[in-house]
């Protein structure tokens, strides 16, 4: 199986490559186009800034390969927030895959939201053997609202999307790579979708 994670320069794509490889798996890292049309998979990371992630898609034209894409694509944390419509972090109009609108956290909460909070609400086969109340590994200060793409929910302080899918593409807010067994448990069963 080939496992492609693009690699346009806003991602902590090393750690994410790891953690495929402590289940198995040889990623291969690349923005060649291509290479990632070809691909059985495909992870979208992202950490960093939204609007110079998204500049960084643009000039290697991923902006409009990404959305194009028919194999499973994940996308992670910042990657998540870009392929919904935009985000509140520097007005950036994002891919327009899920119809959501990533907003700020309020200056009521510790922001960036950092360290371990509980996903529950699971749907699809993304969190097949994880277990209701899973803790997972999370450092953002922008969230997604609960809507009718929400796979999975955490609460910090209210009820946020962690998880959203349509069609053939998953967002996680989270850090699989960084959320010991069971976030290695959802890049396998990432693989087997």
């Amino acid at each position: 199986m080939k496992v492609v994670i693009i690699d346009y320069g806003a991602g902590n794509i090393k750690s994410v490559q790891f953690a495929f490889k402590r289940i198995g798996l040889d990623a291969v890292l690349s923005k060649d186009s291509e290479t990632i049309q070809q691909a059985d998979k495909v992870v979208f990371p992202g950490v960093g800034e939204a609007n110079s992630a998204m500049k960084k898609l643009k000039e290697s034209q991923l902006d409009l390969i990404i959305p194009k894409l028919k194999q499973p694509v994940l996308g992670i944390c910042l990657g998540m927030q870009l392929m919904c419509n935009e985000t509140e972090e520097g007005n950036t109009k994002g891919l327009g895959i899920f119809d959501v609108s990533v907003k700020k956290f309020s200056n009521q909460f510790k922001v960036p939201q950092m360290g371990w909070n509980t996903i529950y609400n699971m749907k699809t086969n993304l969190f097949h053997n994880i277990k209701n109340q899973e803790y997972m590994y999370l450092v953002h200060s922008y969230y997604a609202p609960k809507s009718e793409m929400t796979i999975a929910t955490t609460n910090y302080g209210f009820e946020y999307a962690t998880a959203l899918q349509k069609d053939n593409f998953y967002g996680v807010q989270f850090h699989p790579e960084k959320s010991s067994h069971a976030g290695e448990q959802i890049l396998k069963n990432f693989l087997d979708l």
